[in-house]
């Protein structure tokens, strides 16, 4: 059963993604949308794993190792001024729609498997997380036509 090895990934994932959500919130200080809101973020993948770990503990170990190709890059520091921040806010769109749709694929799962406890985990947390994308874009596109047209 490979479930046991995307939850453990997701688990990962979310810390990745909150630690992620913290570089950036502590290194856009100045921007207060951008600061509060991520640490908003952060807050929120925080309990995402945290509430993924009474799942794992009742799960059985995972049969074979996690594929050596199977985790998520986080970021490491927040980049300087308007590019740096778009950049910034790219990366952590790609890491959140890796968290996105690995809640889609756990969920779906779930409900094959008629785990209740688990769908209702994937929902709440999925659609947080889908609402964290909808922040992210909306702020790209309003910080794209100054950052990318508009001379330093």
């Amino acid at each position: 059963m490979h479930l046991v090895t995307y939850l453990h990934f997701l688990h990962a994932t979310e810390e990745a993604l909150s630690a992620g959500y913290r570089t950036v919130s502590d290194g856009h200080v100045a921007d207060g949308d951008v600061h509060w809101t991520t640490a908003r973020f952060a807050r929120q993948c925080t309990a995402h794993a945290q509430a993924l770990a009474p799942v794992l503990e009742r799960c059985a170990p995972a049969d074979e190792p996690v594929p050596d190709r199977l985790h998520a890059q986080g970021l490491s520091s927040a980049r300087n001024g308007p590019a740096g921040l778009l950049r910034d806010l790219l990366d952590l769109y790609q890491l959140t729609n890796l968290v996105d749709i690995t809640w889609t694929l756990i969920r779906q799962a779930a409900s094959a498997a008629r785990d209740r406890d688990l769908i209702h985990l994937t929902q709440q947390y999925g659609e947080e997380t889908g609402d964290q994308l909808d922040w992210l874009r909306m702020r790209m596109k309003a910080v794209a036509p100054q950052t990318l047209i508009v001379a330093p």
